[in-house]
Formats: structure tokens, sequence, C-alpha cells
């Protein structure tokens, strides 16, 4: 048996090696790629997977000094938990008019200060009022010491704060709330061997430009040693940090989940039914979605809601372009979407 030829097999397709893991962040090196592959990886992560996020509030009663839009931004902001996202439909797949239990999930803030202190309203005051696929899904992340959350607003005495949260799945391409992690650390080459980096200093390089602890993990290059240009970058550092709404191990998953669709998406664009390895479906997940025509660019049905278009955006003062003030000057729908 040829020996030289199995030891050649491991390098044959990615190569994943795990330097550092925790609850909320992990750090691996990712080989036997080419820059392009780690680099689209890196912003799928970003941008592309699928979590959930208040999406739609409607304000019942709202007498705190804070705005209706200004509160609803920052319930918009808070990480809720996004296990088995997948069992969530994207609102602009489902049958339903505006939401329902199968693509959304209904969370209701009801706070009153009734004493002379300040009270403080928290994102643990968030409380699920729909039914789920498990008991984990749409809940606020809460990893401060106390278990609070992150704090929504604060009320006086006879203050009253009343609403009801509409969380819908969604990507960070879309909105920076549906954002599964807080950074994603990528470099290669740090010894720049390649000299991609065009390095500006005043007297010495290597004592104003200090190395990353990526570079103990290669060789040094030798000093005097010929330029290689056809050297190509082999290995990638990444450090994921999630912001508590997926662990980083499921982050890393769904953006390797998401890469497949797409390749799989181009391959039947190019090949037609033929060399189609089952059936895959991947739908545009674009702030601008394809219309009937084909293009992009199509309507604002894409599981989000803003000011200036149609969609589920109805506010207390009921739908359309009515206020107790007359109408607006953004047309129909005058909703506050988070």
């Amino acid at each position: 048996m040829d020996y030289d030829a199995m030891d050649g097999l491991e390098d044959i397709g990615p190569r994943v090696t795990v330097r550092e893991a925790g609850n909320s962040s992990v750090g691996f090196v990712l080989s036997n790629v080419d820059l392009a592959f780690a680099n689209s990886l890196r912003r799928i992560i970003l941008a592309e997977v699928p979590t959930m996020a208040i999406d739609l509030v409607e304000v019942e009663a709202n007498t705190s000094v804070l705005p209706d839009e200004f509160i609803a931004h920052r319930l918009g902001l808070i990480p809720l938990n996004s296990k088995d996202v997948d069992s969530i439909l994207y609102t602009r797949d489902c049958d339903c008019e505006q939401y329902c239990d199968n693509c959304s999930i209904t969370l209701t803030l009801h706070a009153r200060c009734t004493g002379t202190d300040i009270m403080r309203i928290y994102a643990r005051d968030l409380v699920i009022g729909s039914v789920t696929p498990n008991d984990q899904i749409g809940r606020p992340v809460l990893s401060d010491v106390e278990g609070f959350g992150s704090v929504i607003g604060k009320l006086r005495q006879g203050q009253e704060l009343r609403m009801k949260c509409i969380a819908k799945k969604g990507i960070a391409k879309e909105h920076a709330k549906w954002a599964p992690t807080s950074a994603v650390g990528f470099e290669y080459d740090p010894h720049n061997k390649l000299r991609h980096l065009d390095l500006w200093y005043e007297e010495d390089a290597t004592k104003e430009w200090p190395k990353s602890k990526n570079a103990e993990w290669e060789e040094p290059p030798l000093e005097g040693a010929p330029f290689n240009y056809d050297a190509q970058p082999t290995e990638f550092y990444f450090d994921v940090d999630s912001i508590g709404n997926l662990e980083p191990d499921a982050v890393i998953q769904q953006g390797i989940k998401v890469m497949q669709q797409k390749i799989a998406a181009v391959i039947q664009d190019l090949t037609g039914d033929e060399g189609r390895g089952g059936d895959v479906e991947y739908e545009p997940r674009s702030p601008g979605a394809m219309n009937a025509a084909g293009d992009y660019g199509g309507g604002l049905e894409g599981g989000y809601t803003t000011p200036y278009g149609n969609g589920g955006n109805a506010s207390a003062w009921g739908g359309g372009a009515q206020t107790p003030y007359g109408a607006t000057p953004y047309g129909q729908n005058n909703g506050w979407a988070a």
C-alpha cells in the first residue's frame, strides 16, 4: 500500500482547527481553502445567518418621557434567543396577511410605576404571549450577572408603558438588529510574507507594527529569502463573538448551510435541473427581493417593514396615514417598525 498517498488525503478539502472555545466566542483556523472561500464564509456569518428580532411594535400606552419610535428602536436591538430558528417562516413566505404564530413570536411589555422611586424597565420584562416551537426561541438574551438584560427605559410615579412586540425572522443584511455576531475577527498571513499589506513606518516596521497572536501559528520568513510571486494564502484565522442569540458553533454551522444553499442555487442556474443533487430551495434574502418580473428592488414584502412602504406596520392610531395631527408625509401605513 502506498502510505505516502494516504498521508496526502489529509490535505484534501477544508480543515478546521479549533484554538479556543467558550459560551460566547470561538477561535479557529480554516485551512486548505482559498481566500475567496474564507472571505465568503466571513461575510455570510456577519450578514446572512437568520435570527429573531423585534420588527413591529404596537404601542397601546406610553406616558413616559421617551417617544414611541425611540422605545421601538431600543426594543428592536434587544437580542432574542434564536435556537431552532429554521422552524419559523419568513414573513414573505407565510400565507398570513401580517403575522401569525408560524412566522412570528409575540412578546408583551407592560410596566407601571406606582412608587416614588424611579422604575427601570429591563429586557427581562418582555413576556412571550404566543405559541413557540420550543421554550427558548424568542426569549430575551440575559447575559449580565444580575439577569436583568438591557435597559429599555425608566418610569416615574404614575407613568405607564404597555406595548405589543412582534419578533420576526430576518438577516443582518436587512437590518443590523438581526446580526448574530458582534464581531468576526479575520486574518491571514500574519507575517505579511505575501506582501499584501504595505506597512507605513518611520524607522522600524517590526517594532512599530507588532505581530498578532496568529503569528505564533506560522513560521516567520527567513531573512533574505527570495519572494515567491506564486504563493497563495492557505490558512485563515477566525475569531467569532456571538451576541448570545445563537451559540458560536451554531452561527458557523448556519453560515456554512447558507453558503451551501447559495452555491446550489448558482449550480442550478448554470446547469438547470441536470446535476442537481436533490431538491435544494434557496430564496434570495436581501432587502430588495426579486419581484414578479425577476428584477431586484421589488416591493417591501421582504419580512420587514418601514414607515415608507407597505406592510404590517399599524400603530396605536390604527392603519393608514392618519395621526392625531392629520396625515403624515410618508403616505399609507404609519406604524412604527422597530
